[in-house]
């Protein structure tokens, strides 16, 4: 846009801020019942560590296999029509929890209601960015992706420790109830504030797109087990040691992801989104190995918030690099392609971890996603190495068939 080079820091953040607002709706949505669920499906309905893993991950694996489609709906639709149908998709899980505490198959009625979550955030949080990006202009795309990133563990942040409180005075039908109604408000909301252009031109295959983007993603991948392990297993964890508190070990994760995002994002347009995220995936790997060995809950609050620090800026700094592989009319389907590995090691996190906890006790997921993190940074040096080697104007294209020997020369 024509007007984006004389706008101030402030407004340029007021323009992003008016649609990553709707970001913040989604996750809080999603922050509400993250540390009710899982006790709720262990503790009351009877079920075992790994069932309750699996119910929390259909949302996960929702977003995963709705989230490349999200991308080529923004891209075709618009981003504003894509918020309105995610953040509709979002009330309805809020109503179907509601009847799963009437159903005489409440499991049932909470996979849906995780279903439809997963759905509306592949397209809550896919769209306002991609809306962010097209007010602003494509230089500011680190600002937006950052930005949006504030209001997804800002809303988490808060939503744990508010969902606890609801649950405590209301039933699940507290929380559950104001998911309902942030669908409904932030539907009307979208509803009446003008829609961008969609950028035309000749786009691209979605497995061109896919193989110029996998790499970046698998890092993603890799690096979000840190953030996964704790969201989905921090208050079984607390419960099996007798400790109170697991939902502010969530919003200490959040308040660390958000003080570095905050004070931090700039590095990422500064110094490139390669380089910028090493570090953080080190720090990254020290929290889940310091939940492993504490023994006390103020150790394992320490780790949650320096795997919030870590992980903060993973997700811009690695997506900087992913969209700028595509031309302006495919970076919905890049964002979608690369955020999808993000949903893939969520999704992957439940089932996976339960089977762990089952075999080698709760601890055993911390040091395996410590494990899994110190790979998503041998994933980023490889492409850091290979770019500061073979760097040329045009643009490196991966092929995803050569995975398996990602380490060689030519991949």
């Amino acid at each position: 846009m024509s007007d984006v080079a004389v706008l101030s820091n402030s407004q340029l953040n007021k323009r992003i801020l008016s649609v990553i607002v709707f970001t913040f709706f989604c996750y809080l949505s999603v922050g509400l019942p993250l540390a009710v669920l899982p006790g709720f499906v262990k503790n009351h309905l009877g079920f075992s560590s790994f069932v309750a893993g699996l119910i929390i991950s259909i949302q996960y694996f929702a977003t995963l296999l709705s989230r490349p489609q999200s991308g080529r709906l923004a891209d075709r639709l618009g981003p504003k029509r894509l918020v309105m149908l995610g953040l509709l998709c979002c009330g309805m899980s809020g109503v179907l929890t509601i009847i799963a505490l009437l159903s005489e198959w409440p499991w049932l009625s909470l996979a849906l209601g995780r279903l439809f979550l997963g759905v509306g955030e592949s397209f809550s949080s896919t769209g306002p960015t991609l809306w962010g990006m097209n007010i602003v202009g494509p230089l500011q795309t680190a600002r937006v992706i950052s930005w949006n990133g504030v209001a997804t563990y800002l809303a988490m942040a808060i939503g744990a420790p508010l969902g606890v409180m609801l649950n405590s005075g209301f039933g699940m039908s507290g929380f559950a109830g104001l998911i309902a109604l942030m669908g409904i408000g932030g539907y009307l909301m979208v509803s009446r504030k003008p829609a961008v252009t969609v950028s035309v031109g000749e786009r691209i295959p979605f497995h061109r797109v896919f193989s110029r983007v996998w790499l970046y993603g698998l890092a993603l991948g890799c690096g979000t087990i840190g953030f996964g392990v704790i969201a989905t297993f921090i208050t079984l964890y607390f419960a099996s040691r007798d400790w109170q508190g697991a939902a502010y070990a969530l919003s200490v994760f959040s308040l660390g992801f958000v003080l570095v995002r905050l004070g931090f994002g700039r590095f990422i347009t500064q110094f490139g989104g390669l380089q910028v995220s090493l570090f953080p995936f080190l720090l990254e790997c020290l929290g889940p190995l310091i939940i492993w060995q504490a023994d006390s809950a103020w150790l394992v609050g320490a780790g949650a918030f320096l795997t919030g620090c870590g992980f903060s800026l993973v997700f811009p700094a690695l997506g900087v690099e992913a969209v700028k592989r595509v031309e302006r009319q495919d970076q919905g389907s890049a964002l979608g392609t690369y955020s999808a590995f993000l949903d893939l090691g969520l999704g992957l996190t439940g089932p996976v971890a339960g089977l762990f906890i089952g075999h080698w006790g709760m601890q055993s997921v911390y040091l395996a996603a410590a494990l899994m993190v110190l790979g998503a940074l041998l994933i980023t040096l490889r492409l850091y190495w290979q770019n500061r080697r073979a760097w040329r104007p045009t643009v490196p294209v991966y092929s995803y068939r050569r995975c398996v020997i990602w380490l060689s020369p030519g991949c």
